[in-house]
């Protein structure tokens, strides 16, 4: 393990909980806790660093939230990529985002289970990276 752990309790009913009792604060730092994990991680490997998620804050309303968009696929992918090169068998990609986040708005559920997706991927990852370091 290599320094603090990392949180391995996110889950879609915190999310919502807490979300509504801070008035959607909450949602921005479960995101930027998304982001500074996986930079965390993943940095040493893949090269990349995500976008802050308080700056895609204040950039996303002048690109109608396209930026959001876009960080979100990214984030998305970047988890995909954590999940295969630590070899744990869980399926997450930005096709997750996609097919559930903006897609499955139409039916209302689809962003509630894209939330819920991302939390056990992002807990997988962190469990093991809490495990085995870096790998």
């Amino acid at each position: 393990m290599y320094g603090t752990p990392l949180k391995t309790n996110r889950s879609l009913g915190r999310f919502i909980l807490f979300t509504l009792i801070t008035f959607g604060i909450y949602s921005l730092v479960y995101f930027y806790c998304i982001g500074r994990d996986l930079n965390t991680i993943n940095s040493r490997y893949d090269g990349k660093k995500s976008m802050n998620f308080v700056l895609l804050t204040l950039v996303a309303p002048f690109t109608l939230g396209i930026a959001s968009l876009v960080w979100m696929h990214r984030i998305s992918d970047r988890i995909g990529w954590a999940l295969a090169h630590r070899s744990i068998n869980y399926q997450f990609n930005s096709n997750t985002f996609w097919l559930w986040a903006i897609l499955g708005s139409l039916i209302f559920v689809g962003p509630f289970v894209y939330i819920h997706k991302l939390s056990i991927a992002m807990n997988y990852i962190c469990q093991d990276y809490n495990t085995r370091g870096y790998q």
